[in-house]
């Protein structure tokens, strides 16, 4: 019988990882890298690979220290097997994503003891919209949510199984090694879970403890003491688990000897730069004003965490009931935990929201396993919400019609439209089947949409870069500041160009204009500068190239 199910999760994992791989591989590279994040970490990538210095991160040859050097390191390894492009790029965040989808499926299956809530948990998970777009990208994101789940694997493992504890650590390990402090506030609410985890009294001695160091023991007698705390060899057995202290020190010794080496050669720059402006300052200010109210991210589950969100609120009420439950309590504590240090944080984007979804996951997977074996009827909530979705999918699809003329997109409205409607009527019937329904026309209305040209939708937000890096990179020298008027930065067209263009006004494009240098000017700016003795180079979509004339002197 064991054989039996060892060779079930075999075949389960391997086939969980082949619906990921096709969903997070499948037309990766066809379309452009998109700006800030992909752009950063390529560019970064890219210099790596031109220089063979993988200490020591740099922009244009400047110095990089906004994130720790783990996803660079992964580009760079995979620009080397096989060159520099948008694949290559993505690849290695699309492959680590991808691998949570079967991990969570054995996680599942470790803190349910039962296989079906855990593969509706990792087929849920497989078929989130944020999970499968940010995962393709060229993100941290995604990885830090495999890194999350095999940490928690590991610790679930490592009550029959202790070796498993050096996981938990390798785990966090990589999460600091990727993001930094995000593994303080993961590896605490990890924390958290485990003290809950443990009998009453690993509780009632964190309690005692607590009120002895501020002077409030006197709240406890000695009766409660003796029947509720932790004798001392208990505590011992707690503090000095050492496969779990062994796993620590090892995942996060590359991270301190990384981080020693930064602050032994930058210096102070080093500590302002990556501690304060990139982590610190997010918690309490918004960050380049990226703002939100308080719900911001309640409003991200609900846009894109539909149609599972529907089950979400039952999924949590049952994680309560049953919060004697180790699956419970990490559901609890994981969702709910992570979901208010996101909201207090001063810094709101829609990624950060990421690492609840594999709590959102096994919430929603449970209870799906629960209406699975329900005897009795469906709520008739849920039927005239997924037709109401079905309405919905018709107004969209003859939206992006109008949009994007893209037939795919279209496509994948009418398989959400025919989804949807069939749930409706499973539901009524009250047929478990709806769930098998659902689940098959989600992944495909997903494999879709990452077939269609529109799966990284920022693209649209501005002008394409690659005609316009190819005449950065024919008519400039190598290593040259070019300045633009476009009102900001783009990451993108550095990576594409390998340049650093810069975005100036009009006052200081004036200025340049009069020293030895390359500008990147929109038609109205050229007009409205009234430049003269410039050499025009080129010009693409509405942009010119030119140099000053002392550039052409030169």
């Amino acid at each position: 019988m064991i054989k039996t199910n060892k060779k079930n999760d075999i075949i389960w994992f391997f086939l969980l990882l082949i619906l990921a791989l096709f969903l997070w591989l499948f037309n990766l590279g066809t379309l452009p890298l998109r700006d800030w994040d992909e752009g950063y970490y390529a560019t970064v990538a890219q210099d790596m690979f031109q220089s063979g210095n993988w200490l020591y991160l740099t922009y244009a040859d400047q110095p990089f220290l906004l994130k720790p050097p783990l996803i660079i390191w992964l580009i760079n390894i995979s620009y080397n097997l096989g060159g520099i492009n948008e694949f290559t790029t993505r690849f290695p965040c699309a492959l680590l994503t991808a691998f949570g989808v079967p991990l969570l499926y054995l996680l599942g299956k470790n803190l349910f003891s039962k296989q079906q809530p855990a593969i509706f948990s990792s087929l849920v998970y497989l078929t989130l919209l944020p999970i499968v777009r940010h995962g393709r990208l060229a993100m941290i994101d995604g990885i830090i949510n495999t890194f999350l789940i095999f940490s928690i694997l590991s610790l679930v493992k490592s009550k029959k199984q202790p070796l498993w504890s050096i996981g938990f650590g390798l785990g966090l390990g990589l999460i600091a090694l990727s993001k930094g402090i995000l593994a303080l506030a993961l590896g605490g609410i990890l924390g958290i879970y485990i003290l809950w985890d443990r009998e009453q009294k690993t509780i009632a001695t964190f309690l005692i403890k607590i009120t002895q160091i501020i002077g409030l023991q006197w709240i406890f007698d000695e009766r409660f003491k003796q029947i509720f705390i932790l004798s001392k060899k208990e505590q011992k057995s707690l503090i000095k688990n050492q496969t779990l202290w062994f796993g620590l020190c090892l995942g996060f010794l590359p991270v301190i000897i990384w981080y020693y080496l930064q602050i032994n050669y930058y210096g102070e720059q080093f500590i302002h730069v990556h501690f304060l402006q990139q982590n610190f300052d997010r918690l309490s200010t918004a960050v380049e004003g990226n703002s939100g109210l308080p719900w911001y991210y309640i409003l991200e589950l609900i846009k894109y965490s539909l149609p599972w969100l529907l089950f979400l609120p039952s999924g949590l009420f049952l994680a309560w009931k049953k919060r004697q439950k180790s699956w419970g309590k990490l559901v609890l504590t994981g969702f709910f935990l992570f979901l208010g240090i996101i909201t207090i944080m001063g810094t709101k984007l829609p990624w950060y929201i990421m690492p609840i979804y594999p709590f959102f996951a096994l919430a929603v997977g449970y209870y799906l396993s629960y209406l699975y074996e329900l005897k009795k009827y469906y709520y008739q909530p849920l039927l005239f919400s997924f037709f109401g979705l079905s309405i919905m999918s018709v107004v969209g699809g003859i939206y992006l019609w109008k949009e994007t003329q893209d037939i795919l997109l279209t496509i994948m409205a009418c398989i959400l439209f025919i989804t949807f409607l069939l749930t409706s009527q499973k539901l009524k019937r009250n047929s478990p089947n709806f769930i098998h329904i659902l689940i098959i026309g989600l992944y495909s209305s997903l494999a879709l949409f990452i077939t269609s040209n529109s799966w990284v939708w920022e693209l649209n937000e501005a002008f394409e870069v690659k005609p316009i890096a190819n005449l950065i990179k024919e008519n400039t020298p190598t290593e040259t500041i070019i300045y633009t008027s476009f009102e900001y930065s783009r990451p993108s067209l550095d990576f594409y160009s390998n340049r650093q263009i810069l975005a100036e006004d009009n006052t200081t494009l004036q200025q340049l204009a009069s020293t030895s240098s390359y500008l990147l000017l929109d038609e109205q700016t050229f007009d409205n500068l009234k430049l003269t003795n410039v050499k025009i180079l080129g010009e693409v979509n509405g942009f010119l190239l030119i140099s000053t004339n002392n550039q052409q002197s030169k």
